[in-house]
């Protein structure tokens, strides 16, 4: 097969490693067509492996943006600092591709080699051998890099069986708040909460006018009828090793939602934007 009618071929897996890689679909995007002009301005005659060869150019310029992003000191962008047509274009993606939110989050925080060696070799089975090539460095290297970035995905550390227990039956409040507040279900919600309950929450998160404190149980749950979009966007996380839930429109972190209980009760919720020194981490009971 011609390497353009390849290239043509893969592009949707292509395009899939770069969106995981970069964790933009618009940067993604550049990637791939970067690497349809390099595609047309190669010796084609040279090219033993179209497929490898396209996924390794790919991978690499997917590398440079990213070590671009590093020589500039950026930080990932949290999703209100992403103009509101690209973050609809990730929102759209993610649901269409059934792309994990909870992953795409912890892939922001790891380096650029980290993170082009997870997605190569664990979610794309891409041999350590080719991946040293994309990384310019030994496949033992490489395979070391996948593995430190495996352990900052799963980063949960491990509990004692009173604090599994108690942090269970805090998982179970946390999906049950989330499940009623996307479904609408207020009295569910009611229920879940203290009468005196408190929802306190940074001003920079909450749409203009919303109030940055609200009590009682039935003031908050009626107020999640406003907030739908960013409920559906929620997804269950440790945020600094608490039960908790982070909102990711589109993949790209905005603010954490965090609880306080008595017993089985949610006492105080409050809603903040987070920050590169939040330890983020996935249920380890659900995986991604």
């Amino acid at each position: 097969m011609d390497l353009i009618d390849e290239f043509e071929v893969a592009r949707p897996r292509l395009l899939a490693l770069a969106h995981r890689i970069l964790g933009s679909l618009e940067d993604a995007d550049d990637a791939v067509q970067n690497a349809w002009l390099r595609a047309h301005a190669a010796d084609r005659t040279r090219i033993g492996n179209p497929a490898g060869w396209l996924t390794t150019v790919t991978a690499r310029l997917c590398l440079d943006q990213l070590r671009s992003r590093e020589r500039r000191g950026e930080l990932p962008l949290l999703a209100d600092a992403i103009p509101g047509d690209q973050l609809a274009a990730d929102e759209e993606y993610l649901r269409r591709e059934n792309v994990s939110r909870a992953l795409l989050v912890l892939l922001s925080r790891l380096t650029a080699t980290q993170r082009v060696a997870y997605v190569l070799h664990d979610l794309f089975r891409v041999p350590f051998g080719e991946v040293a090539a994309v990384l310019d460095i030994t496949p033992t290297n490489a395979k070391k890099l996948a593995s430190r970035a495996r352990r900052r995905l799963e980063g949960v550390d491990p509990a004692s069986a009173e604090e599994a227990a108690r942090t269970s039956g805090h998982w179970r409040i946390v999906d049950a708040f989330l499940a009623a507040a996307r479904g609408g279900r207020i009295d569910t919600l009611v229920a879940l909460m203290a009468s005196d309950v408190v929802r306190a929450a940074d001003p920079a998160v909450l749409s203009e006018g919303a109030a940055a404190e609200v009590v009682g149980n039935r003031a908050v749950a009626e107020e999640t009828r406003y907030f739908t979009d960013r409920i559906h966007t929620s997804i269950p996380m440790r945020v600094n090793g608490a039960p908790a839930a982070v909102i990711a429109p589109g993949g790209h972190p905005l603010a954490a939602v965090t609880f306080d209980f008595e017993g089985e009760t949610i006492t105080r919720i409050e809603i903040a934007r987070l920050n590169p020194t939040d330890r983020l981490e996935p249920r380890r009971s659900t995986g991604f």
